[in-house]
This record gives structure tokens, sequence and C-alpha cells, in this order.
């Protein structure tokens, strides 16, 4: 029997292999940790009753992330829609704003065919593009198509996929009102706009979905911006164009007004599971109503999950997102065995071994313009990753075109409290500015760094290596900066690698240290930064972790080789105070 195209495509709701009824079971916000804003999944019972969710990914790549789960706690990296610049060439050239890129897509499930649509902006024309990544296997790179261009009608975002009864198309997108139109996926044209809903009065509609159930339309949005205002709203219609009825119960979930820890609560998607148990998920940060205020959180927007009783002919509800909450969570077959995680929660240990690939869960900011920048295990240096050094330091400044490449690589920060650490080998540069080291990253405007730079001393007719701890912050001027911390390398480490750490000590300050990687228990502070540098206002990216090489602006090649790449989660705060620590 075919089940009907609304439920497939709307909400996920398939025939599923009958499943143990789960009884509440508790579970812990976020879902997915680190910078995960912009949240939408679906339930796919033909792919084992697995449930899918993508998040924006701005300008780091690969972009259009897709994440699998079977019980809605553990989550593993299934592949990235936007993964080789062939797909879409010009994300190397165009994107050059810091916080443009891929926002807000809408992951749905159609006939076999998994389609992932997404708003691209870009500059210098200030452009937005809708753009369409389909596929038939979602743990499979290189099975996601090239994109396919969707009109844009008004130059909007946020834009939705829904299938009506009669298999016509329907693409919602932001807008005061909401605005949808009608589309061709085969050649992506867009029909004449019209109305939807306009929400309960605040401003920013955006993030619309479509759904259909018990004979009703409704249309799932976000109000109030994605700071400290922002919400879920939901209303419904007999028919497309209205007139809609604005639930009684709105907003569905917000924290606005509150003390609760999970602040900006919005931006939600809504599907069911297995046994017919309806969730939703939704962006929130952590660090209550004094964010960009007096609280700091550098991971900025999360993905976080919360239960919905939504019973027929009724009205969604949901209890408010908490750091600890419960709900029906989905009973796994007993015995079914989960292969390693590739991301979520899970630390990295990393050693460049020959014949391996960089880890797919990493991340570049924007497209890597030269990708032979970025070496694994060459014969002159086995069990190394070689980075060829980018002109621009990763500040870059006014002259930075995205084709000179930037050499830094990353993974997202998941955790509250952490340890990270690469070893960097010694005898790289031979000029002044030569520069390899590890990077707290949220964009180019904003980063912490702690790097080992070939430093000239002019009187003595000798180069020196020195730690060198600094910040960029565009959003403050240079007086209100604190002071880079310039360190000698101690002469006896010269004769091996150096090991830099990066340890998020609580959620207002990073600590910065290094060793000789022969005697890593004997670490020399260097500095102790303020989280605010990356993470004191809505910057739209979280924190990024990870590894670069530079000539600071010297047009010379310069290799350096860093090895034992290590992330090691060790806390996540979840409430004021309340925290659940890694075994």
């Amino acid at each position: 029997m075919k089940v009907p195209i609304t439920l497939i495509a709307s909400f996920g709701l398939q025939a599923a292999t009958a499943l143990p009824q789960p009884c509440n079971s508790t579970f812990h916000n976020p879902i997915l940790p680190g910078w995960h804003s912009d949240p939408s999944c679906i339930f796919v019972s033909e792919w084992n009753n697995t449930f899918f969710c993508t998040t924006s990914s701005f300008s780091a790549f690969p972009g259009c992330p897709v994440y699998a789960s079977t019980d809605l706690t553990h989550w593993d990296l299934a592949s990235s829609a936007l993964n080789r610049p062939a797909q879409l060439p010009q994300i190397q050239t165009a994107t050059t704003s810091q916080t443009l890129g891929m926002f807000a897509s809408t992951l749905r499930y159609h006939d076999g065919t998994f389609y992932l649509l997404t708003a691209w902006l870009y500059k210098p024309n200030n452009g937005t593009q809708f753009v369409l990544f389909t596929t038939k296997n979602p743990y499979d790179d290189s099975s996601w198509t090239d994109a396919l261009h969707v009109e844009n009608p008004k130059g909007r975002i946020d834009p939705d996929l829904f299938w009506d009864d009669d298999g016509s198309v329907v693409m919602a997108f932001s807008g005061a009102p909401i605005e949808a139109a009608y589309i061709d996926l085969t050649t992506g044209k867009a029909g004449e706009p019209f109305d939807m809903w306009n929400g309960t009065g605040f401003n920013n509609q955006e993030g619309p979905h479509l759904y259909k159930k018990d004979d009703y339309y409704y249309l799932l949005i976000a109000e109030g911006g994605t700071a400290l205002e922002h919400s879920t709203t939901i209303a419904r219609s007999r028919s497309l164009k209205g007139p809609w009825e604005s639930s009684p119960h709105n907003p569905l979930v917000t924290a606005r007004y509150t003390d609760r820890y999970f602040q900006t609560v919005g931006h939600s998607d809504l599907f069911s599971d297995a046994n017919g148990n309806w969730w939703g998920v939704a962006l929130a940060t952590r660090g209550g109503p004094k964010l960009y205020n007096e609280t700091i959180h550098p991971m900025d927007r999360e993905t976080v999950l919360y239960p919905v009783s939504w019973p027929k002919g009724g009205w969604p509800v949901a209890d408010p997102v908490e750091g600890t909450m419960r709900g029906p969570l989905p009973v796994t077959p007993s015995g079914e065995k989960r292969s390693p995680p590739t991301f979520m929660g899970e630390k990295d240990v990393v050693d460049f071994q020959p014949g391996s690939s960089i880890p797919k869960h990493w991340l570049f900011w924007r497209a890597p313009a030269k990708p032979e920048s970025f070496t694994i295990s060459p014969l002159s240096h086995p069990n190394t990753l070689r980075l060829t050094a980018s002109k621009a330091n990763i500040t870059g400044d006014a002259s930075f075109k995205a084709l000179d490449g930037l050499t830094l690589i990353t993974r997202i920060q998941t955790n509250t409290f952490f340890e990270f650490s690469v070893d960097v080998h010694p005898g790289f540069g031979k000029v002044g500015g030569d520069e390899v080291g590890v990077s707290v990253f949220v964009h180019q405007d904003h980063h912490i760094d702690l790097g080992i730079l070939v430093q000239e001393d002019v009187a003595n007719s000798s180069r020196n290596m020195v730690f060198r701890c600094r910040a960029t912050d565009s959003s403050i001027g240079l007086s209100q900066l604190p002071s880079p911390v310039v360190t000698p390398v101690p002469a006896a480490w010269s004769k091996s690698p150096i090991r830099l750490f990066i340890n998020g000590i609580n959620t207002t300050h990073y600590e910065l240290s290094a060793a000789s990687a022969s005697k890593s228990h004997e670490r020399e502070h260097l500095a102790l930064l303020p989280a605010s540098l990356v993470g004191g206002q809505l910057l739209f990216t979280g924190a990024l972790l990870g590894a670069y090489a530079t000539t600071n602006g010297g047009n010379h090649s310069m290799e350096g080789y860093i090895s034992r790449w290590r992330y090691t989660p060790e806390a996540q705060e979840i409430g004021y105070g309340d925290y659940v620590w890694n075994r």
C-alpha cells in the first residue's frame, strides 16, 4: 500500500515496523551541542526508523550537514549535502562576508528521495538564492546532487518544502506576512507568490514549515528575531491561502521574559516517530536572560529537543525547553548495534596515519581554494598534517580574496568544558612573521589565537621562536582588546614537537598553554582570555577549534606540520550550575 504523499513529505509519518511503546525517559539538551542553528528534522521509517536533521552552516565547508539518529539522543554525521565546490562553484568566490553563506535549510523526504532546500546568501551583490540538493542515500556525500537553483520570487530566506495531496509542491518563505509559491522541482521555476500568515504581532516572521494533519494545513513560523524575543508560533487553515487561525496556545515554545537557562528558543520543526509521538526541535542559546549583556556563550545557537502533545483535531502543545526533560524516546530494537559516532559529543583522537582522510566532521572556513594545502602524512613527515601557509592570516584584511585561500582547519566546540591540543613541529619558517598555531575561531572578525611565531631580532640579525596569544574582535576598538602576550619558546623545546593547548575552563574564559610534547605534564600557562571576544554578542556562528598556518602577509611559501590532534569533552552546563560530566 502506498503511503499518502502528504504524510511522507510533510512530517515524516510513514508506516513503520511495530516497535515497543516507550515510557517517558530523561534526556538532556542540547541534542546537537555547539553551533547548530536553525534545525530541520524528519523521521524516515524506510531507513531503519531513523531521524535526520540538518542545521545552518553559513560559510563553513562542508556545508548543510545531515545528522542521523535512531533514538533522538545519539547523533552521527551522516553526510554533508554541500561537500564539493563543483556543486555550486560560486561559493569559492561570492561569499566574502563573514555571516553569509547557507542559511536555514529545510530537510524533507518524498518517494525515496531526500530533499534539502536552503538559502544561499552572498556578496558582492547582497544576493539571496534558493538552492536544492537531493540524494537517494543520506550516508553518502558523493550522492548529493549539484545545486538546482530554485527561483526566489521575493529575495527572501528560509525556504520550506511541502507536498500537497495532489502532488503539487509548495515553497513557503520568510516575510511579513509569510508567503508561499508553487514550484517545479525539475526546473526550479516558481509561480506567483501568495500571502499566508503574519504571525502574532512580533517582527521577523521567518522559518516557515508547512504540515497537513486532520484535514488542516498547519503553518509553523519563527517570530521576534533570533535573540531574546525569539519564539515559535503556529496557525492553521482549511486552505493554503487562508484564512489562518492562530493557536490559542501560542507561542508554542519561547523563553522570552523568563529566567530560563536556555534562551533565544525558536525556529522550530515538528515531526512524529514510529509510535505516533510528536517532537519538536528548535534553536536555543545557553546562558539565561543576561545573554549578550553579562552572560557569554561562545557556542552560540544550538539544537534542542522537546516533546509535543498534538491530539487529533487539536493544537500542538509543548513544555518549555530545559536542560533536562522527559519524553517518550524511541526504543531501539533489542541488541541493535550502533556504529561509533563520527561527531556528536565524542572526542577526537587523530594521528594522521598514512592513507587516512581528513575526518568528515572537520570544517574549513569557505570551500578551500587550495585543497593541497592540507596534506595528510606526506612521505617526508609521516603521521602529520602538512599545512601550506596562506599569505593571509585568519583575520585577513580588506584585500583578502577567498581564492587566495585560508589555511585553517577546524571542528565545532561541542562542550562547555573541554581540552583541545595539537602538536606543532618546530623547524618551520625562515622569515619573520611565519606562524603555526591553534585558534578559537568564530569567523575572521572574531577569534582567539595561540601561535608559534618566527620573530625577527633585527639588533642581533637573528630569528627567534615565540608564543603569541592574541585576540581579534571587530566589534570593539583596538584599545579595548587585550594586548598580545608574547613569550619566548624555551630553547630546550626546539628539538621535539610543541603541544599547544586550548581549555574551556568555564563559560567565560579560555585558557591557553603550551608544553614540550616530551613532557606534556609540565605546561607553561600563557594567557587567560575572555570568551566575550568570540561570544559576547549575537554572531550567528559559534566557536570552532582548529589549527592554522600563515606567513602573515609574506609573499613566500612556508610549510608547517602538526600531529596528535586531540579534543577531549569534559562537561556540559545544562542549567545554572547544573552539569553533565563525560565519563
